[in-house]
């Protein structure tokens, strides 16, 4: 059974949502900089993780949430890919890729719709690919500013990313499909799979949790804080509630701005400037990714599918409470 495509203003809000957390996680890259600095890239992602964790734990405490077998076991599931996708990305921009990261990172607009068409087996609306390719393009000009970069080990890591992360995104589609499942609680799984296995692994490096907590000054301090409610708990209770309500390459598509919004961020909060022909980029990955939207179709349909309506998408999600809205 295929999600439906949300009419009107429902497909708006669902459009918005996706796109908010786009913006956020365009922020992530500017506020997240100086904690990695120092090196200190898996202590910074466990104290991220781990007070994410402990923020949606409370929230589940005080809504008397209670995790199911089925919830544990997808997301358990998804929190390890998740894990991949955080480390291959946090590693990468901390090296010496930044410059390209924005760039590298949109190919999972890519990766993303191909994937969903092979498990599907289905063919992939042609509208995806040009406004995929027309993105990579407004987003080489945004990044390099017209110019070729070199591309180094942390670009490969950032590939890695891309690529696990369009995994991440068909899952969260494909896994909790006609299981009575809670977008919340599945949300809380996996930040506690990724918090407990950067947590654990910190401990094999020069600066753990435990050493690297104590250190953290004030602003230090309010950049995780950021981190955790606005670019973490926020954007992935958002999308997994999205994602079950359109498909994986709408929202793919929709996070692919990331850049665009990591671009616009640095301008205005970091004092970066951005040439002419980053602008030019700019537009065009804006221009691409939403007019896909308007002219496409919602992902690939499996064979023999047909669409359907709120009541279908009731039955999917059983009891579960879209934390969404």
């Amino acid at each position: 059974m295929t999600t439906a495509r949300p009419a009107g203003r429902a497909s708006l809000r669902v459009d918005l949502l996706v796109m908010s957390v786009a913006v956020a996680w365009g922020a992530t890259y500017w506020v997240a900089k100086d904690l990695v600095a120092g090196g200190a890239v898996l202590a910074v992602l466990g104290v991220r993780m781990g007070l994410t964790t402990v923020l949606l734990g409370a929230g589940l405490l005080l809504s008397r949430r209670r995790v199911t077998r089925s919830e544990l076991t997808v997301g358990v599931t998804l929190g390890v890919i998740l894990t991949a996708v955080f480390a291959f990305e946090t590693f990468g921009i901390a090296g010496p890729s930044a410059t390209n990261a924005g760039l590298i990172i949109s190919l999972t607009m890519i990766f993303t719709p191909v994937l969903e068409s092979v498990v599907n087996r289905t063919r992939l609306a042609g509208i995806y690919y040009v406004a995929g390719v027309l993105s990579i393009l407004g987003v080489a000009l945004l990044t390099a500013g017209g110019e070729v970069t070199t591309f180094g080990l942390g670009d490969w890591l950032v590939l890695g990313a891309a690529v696990v992360r369009a995994v991440h995104v068909t899952m969260m589609h494909r896994l909790p499909r006609g299981r009575p499942l809670d977008s919340f609680n599945l949300t809380f799984v996996q930040m506690a799979v990724c918090g407990v296995a950067f947590v654990a692994a910190s401990f094999f490096t020069s600066q753990s949790v435990a050493s690297f907590v104590p250190r953290m000054d004030a602003g230090q301090v309010a950049a995780m804080v950021f981190l955790v409610i606005v670019c973490t708990v926020f954007p992935f209770v958002v999308q997994m509630w999205a994602v079950r309500r359109t498909s994986p390459s709408r929202v793919s598509l929709l996070l692919g701005t990331e850049p665009v919004w990591a671009a616009l961020v640095g301008v205005t909060l970091a004092g970066d400037r951005l040439a002419p022909i980053g602008w030019v980029g700019l537009v065009i990955v804006l221009v691409s990714t939403l007019g896909a939207q308007r002219l496409g179709s919602d992902g690939p349909a499996r064979p023999g599918s047909h669409p359907t309506g709120p009541g279908a998408e009731t039955r999917e999600v059983g009891a579960a409470r879209p934390s969404g809205g």
